[in-house]
Order: structure tokens, then sequence, then C-alpha cells
């Protein structure tokens, strides 16, 4: 029985998998990679993503070759950077890739997915976005499906589309943490259990305010719990004036300080994570590691953890979330994160792991 028009897939034997997108976006797709590499067993699978992205994928048993775009091209002057990027469209063309698989909504991935010159080329829907003629450069078209899906089972639509249907192993996240990255990490807090906090995002609107946050540590603290908090580097100040007049030698800062591979390694040894919706959520959803996550204005439905049995998430529950919104009335600022109950997030993660010691009585 035939249920569809899908490519025959003994004759792939190279594979491009495109995903210009930041870094939790990009560890989503490793499900797809998966899939692939089953269903097409003698195939080379690669991966197109952002440079800074490449620890999100790097050591997928599935993929053979990343091939990373250095967004640094974009700020050089015309003519270098016009040549830099036709150097890469030729590296990628000569790869002579039987299928392009574009996950990408954007412009660029769909423009490689054409010059590749791939017999199968497989995008999703662009809705009447985008540039003229958009939809007819691909032969395969990923259709959108609504809410409530999660981003996972979006990108494993791509595979779908072309006749390939996902084990439930296949539907794991997969994200490698070399030894170097723990070895790091325990130089740094030592062989205690700790409380990991990873408190921003680059989107300041899914950040609770720093007041809830300093309220946690303080009383995470006052259970005698070592905490440990991270953040990228641009997050470096936020972080410091969080921390102002909190003074513990239980209290680790290390904002700034890691890679992401050493982020995901933390993850990895701490007691439980507290996180609000980044890049941190979905590395602990790969790892399986007990985590409390603050969701406002963005759906947890979409972009919450995944087959991770130790993580809860915590929210404000009110009419108008998620609203998708970049704030309240788009002011950066939500109030579903703002008016947060701090015991709320006590509550959940006394639900994982491991039972937290109760508040010592103060005279």
């Amino acid at each position: 029985m035939t249920y569809g028009n899908y490519p025959d897939l003994n004759k792939i034997q190279k594979i491009l998998v495109i995903k210009l997108r930041h870094l939790g976006d990009v560890l989503l797709t490793s499900p797809v990679f998966s899939a692939l590499k089953r269903a097409v067993p003698n195939a080379q699978v690669d991966a197109y993503i952002y440079k800074e992205a490449v620890p999100m994928l790097e050591g997928h048993p599935a993929i053979s070759k990343i091939i990373s775009y250095d967004r640094s091209v974009k700020k050089k002057p015309l003519l270098k950077k016009l040549t830099s990027e036709f150097s890469l469209l030729r590296q990628l063309k000569d790869q002579r890739y039987d299928c392009v698989i574009n996950l990408t909504e954007g412009d660029r991935g769909a423009i490689v997915a054409k010059y590749c010159r791939a017999p199968i080329r497989v995008g999703l829907d662009p809705q009447g976005q985008g540039f003229a003629g958009k939809r007819n450069l691909y032969n395969y078209i990923i259709k959108h499906c609504g809410p409530p899906r999660h981003t996972v089972e979006k990108n494993l639509d791509a595979v779908r589309t072309m006749g390939i249907f996902p084990i439930e192993e296949e539907r794991e996240l997969t994200l490698q943490i070399p030894p170097s990255a723990i070895t790091s990490a325990k130089r740094w807090v030592g062989d205690d259990d700790f409380i990991l906090i990873h408190p921003a995002s680059r989107w300041k609107f899914k950040c609770t305010s720093k007041e809830i946050m300093q309220n946690l540590i303080r009383k995470l603290l006052d259970r005698e719990k070592k905490v440990v908090v991270t953040a990228a580097s641009d997050e470096v100040d936020w972080v410091d004036a969080l921390l102002q007049g909190i003074s513990s030698d239980r209290l680790i800062n290390l904002a700034g300080k890691t890679n992401l591979r050493e982020l995901g390694a933390l993850i990895e040894l701490s007691e439980a994570l507290v996180c609000v919706d980044s890049v941190s959520n979905h590395m602990a959803s790969a790892l399986k590691a007990p985590a409390v996550v603050l969701f406002g204005p963005t759906s947890e439905f979409l972009w919450g953890p995944w087959r991770n049995p130790n993580a809860r998430v915590v929210t404000k529950d009110i009419t108008c979330r998620p609203c998708f919104m970049d704030g309240c009335a788009g002011s950066k600022m939500s109030d579903c994160l703002f008016t947060l109950d701090v015991d709320q997030i006590l509550n959940a993660l006394d639900q994982i792991k491991k039972k937290f010691p109760p508040l010592k009585a103060t005279e």
C-alpha cells in the first residue's frame, strides 16, 4: 500500500541538514540525525549550523561532518564578505548532496538547498514569507502543525515528509559532554552536591526579576545548599547585580566563565538545575538531569522539557499566557514571570531527585 509520494531512500548517499538558528534550536534537531541514520544507514549525514552552535551537535554518532557558518563574516567589508559567502556556498555544492533538508525558516537555508542542486530538497512551507518563489525551491514541503506540538516533533516532521517515521529511541535528544569538561567543572565546584541556577536568557522577557532570584538563592543558602550560578558572557553584569549583597562561601558565581560543554558538565553534575526558557533547559532534557524550568510568555508545550521525567515546569496560572510577546505590551518585562512565588519554585525542587532538609529554626 502506498501512503505518499516519498523519495527513493536507496538512492541517497549524502544528506545535508540545515539549522541556522540559536543553540537550543540546534540541539532540538538532534533526533532528526538519529532517524536519518537508521533509515539510510550507509548515507553520510552532515549538519550545516552556526559556528557557536557546534557543541550542540559535536560528537553525535549519526553525524559525519559539521559545516559551520561564522556570523562574523557579516561584519567584513562587502568584497570580503561576498568572497567568504560564495566560498562557503561552493564548499557545500562540491559535496554533491543527494538530499538537503532545511529546518530553518529564513532565506539563507533555502538558497543553500537550491544552490546545492540536490535532487531531494525538503523545506518548511514558507506560507508566503521570504522572497518570491521560495516555496518552489523545495520538492518536498513540511507542512506546519500548530500547537500543542513540541518543537522536536516539528523537526521530525521533516523526515516524516520523506516517509521516515522515527521510532521511540530516535526521538531522544543527543548531547555529548567530553571528559575534559567534567574535569573543568569539578575544579570549580568540587565533589559536594550543589544547585545550579542559570537565571538569564538572551531574551530578557523570558527572565524573572532579580528580586525573585535573590530570594530563591537566599532560601537555598538557608537550607545549607551550595549554589552555583552560570550565565553567558553578555549576561555577567546582570548576574553581578543579581548577586550583589549576597555573601556566602557556598555561593559560586561562574557567570561568563564557562563554555557550553562546561555548562553541560555542570548540569550533569548538579543536584538540580533552575533555569528559564533557555538552552540550559534543553541540555538538561538531553542529559535527563533534574531541572525546574520557569516559563512565562513562551509555551512549555513547544519548548518545555523533552522526555525528561526529572523536570518540572513552573508557571503563573493566568489566562494571557503563553502570549508569545516580548514582555507585557512589548515592555521586555513579563508579569507572569515577575509575580512567580519563590515557594512554588522550591516546591518543584522538592519534587525532583533529592529532598532538601527543612529550614533551620531561627531564634
